[in-house]
């Protein structure tokens, strides 16, 4: 084991892969800026800054993919995919399909999302529930440093397209880059989750399978799902409601495509309750998905979700109330009695 942090053990897991294979190349704006050991131990001819046109690089990623490279094409942040929206829309989703499976698309697609840092409504989403409802594309978001270099690992060596989120409250490579400025006047470093932004990673490295859910807490009176900052958020109203005597299970999803649908399951039938917390919007967004597998199962349970009801402001004490916050979610646990 060794302690890293979030986005040093993302670019580790990046580096080991680049290390193993010649055909694992970066690219996208800033970023031998950003991650300037991955250009100074692989050079300019991996690392590769590129022009401020998503659609260009991320098409040029695609094309790379299908002819024998392993791309991590890097958006700045995932606020800036729709620019290059029809790359994922009718591209890289469907080659594998429209070409009879001949033609596959190993291809990382790595970009910061989520808020709680006061950077305003195009620079704080996730739209994750919006790249996943597209066929053949995995969309993970990591919540400790453990799992983000687990998941890192794991995509590259992909044969698919993995849509690599990274949350930024919890990386520090993009709070400094960022919001950096803003610390002068705003503070946030106390929403900042510490063993999310932190912890023990495992040496040597291995991949962690997509799909795979994970057991943050053992309660049996309420599952709260969710991921990213998410899971930190329901683990801090877990110890608030402890002191109501509501003991609530946390299960970090990891992933919003492969969805760990038996560990969702599992949790709900166990408890009889379910809060699915997502950072998302609620619209169209990974607390339906839920709602339905649980009604096609044929599961009973009280259900409630917390999630972002719309454009998320800019005022520090505004942002804060739209997004999933801890608050919000004892006040649907208690809802659901």
């Amino acid at each position: 084991m060794t302690v890293m942090k979030y986005g040093q053990a993302i670019d580790y897991a990046l580096g080991e892969a680049m290390a193993r294979d010649d055909c694992v190349v970066t690219w996208g704006e800033d970023v031998r800026l950003i991650h300037r050991d991955l250009l100074a131990r692989f050079g300019p001819e991996r690392v590769r800054d590129t022009p401020i046109s998503e659609a260009a690089f991320l098409y040029a990623g695609i094309g790379a993919a299908m002819t024998g490279l392993r791309p991590v094409v890097e958006i700045m942040l995932i606020d800036f995919l729709p620019v290059a929206w029809a790359g994922i829309a009718n591209a890289a989703s469907k080659f594998r399909d429209f070409s009879g499976g001949h033609w596959e698309v190993p291809l990382v697609v790595r970009a910061g999302c989520g808020g709680w840092y006061t950077d305003g409504g195009q620079h704080e989403q996730t739209f994750w529930g919006q790249v996943s409802a597209h066929p053949n594309i995995n969309v993970v978001c990591p919540s400790t440093p453990a799992d983000a270099a687990g998941l890192m690992l794991t995509a590259v060596q992909s044969d698919e397209v993995v849509v690599f989120l990274e949350h930024q409250l919890l990386s520090e490579q993009w709070i400094d880059y960022l919001a950096g400025g803003s610390r002068a006047t705003v503070s946030f470093d106390h929403l900042v989750p510490a063993d999310g932004a932190e912890g023990d990673v495992p040496l040597p490295l291995e991949p962690l399978p997509l799909g795979q859910a994970a057991v943050r807490r053992e309660g049996s009176d309420v599952a709260l799902v969710s991921l990213g900052v998410g899971a930190h958020r329901c683990l801090e109203a877990a110890n608030v409601l402890t002191a109501s005597g509501i003991e609530a299970s946390v299960l970090d999803l990891r992933s919003v495509y492969p969805l760990d649908k038996n560990a969702v399951l599992e949790q709900v039938r166990k408890t009889g309750r379910v809060v699915v917390v997502d950072e998302d919007y609620i619209r169209g967004g990974l607390t339906g998905e839920i709602a339905a597998l649980l009604l096609e199962a044929g599961v009973t349970t009280r259900y409630a979700r917390v999630a972002v009801e719309g454009t998320i402001p800019f005022a520090p004490h505004l942002e804060y109330a739209a997004l999933p916050n801890a608050e919000r979610i004892v006040t649907a646990v208690k809802g659901l009695e």
